[in-house]
């Protein structure tokens, strides 16, 4: 079974959201082993210069790298990374187990993005959209689109 780790900045703190993450960990859980693993954000001052910016980046890139199995193939979420349609991220998907990747993580940065060194050391960059999400939505969009591409791979109906 494919294992799938999320190594995210921050945590939830809407019940909202907490509660969409929480069912989809379920409902993946005929599909795949799901681990999240959180690093604490930095606070970014009103007004923060590109240096700290930079720097604040950088102590969550520390965090998350703490977080990335060794093992694992890295798949950062960018918004320069490349678009996939849900059949397309589910090929994906499907091609890198069948290459015997059976360890994927997911990386979602804080609210200023991803440190260069996770990006650089990310196999793969994906875009969801040219827009930015809020983390904590981004982990819900993140993991429907997982379940959306396992119920795709198994020929099971799924709302479009």
């Amino acid at each position: 079974m494919m294992k799938i780790t999320l190594a995210v900045v921050g945590k939830i703190k809407e019940k909202y959201f907490s509660d969409a993450v929480a069912e989809y960990g379920k409902r993946l859980g005929r599909y795949c082993r799901l681990s999240i693993a959180e690093a604490p954000d930095e606070k970014t001052p009103d007004g923060a210069s590109p240096a700290q910016e930079s720097q604040i980046k950088a102590k969550e890139g520390e965090r998350l790298q703490k977080l990335i199995p060794q093992d694992a193939y890295v798949i950062a979420l960018a918004i320069q990374g490349k678009k996939y349609s849900s059949e397309a991220f589910a090929e994906k998907m499907q091609s890198l187990a069948v290459t015997g990747e059976s360890h994927l993580c997911f990386v979602i940065g804080g609210s200023l993005g991803l440190d260069e060194e996770i990006l650089k050391r990310a196999d793969l960059l994906v875009s969801f959209s040219d827009m930015t999400f809020p983390h904590q939505l981004m982990r819900v969009i993140l993991l429907e689109q997982i379940y959306r591409g396992f119920r795709i791979l198994n020929h099971e109906p799924y709302h479009k």
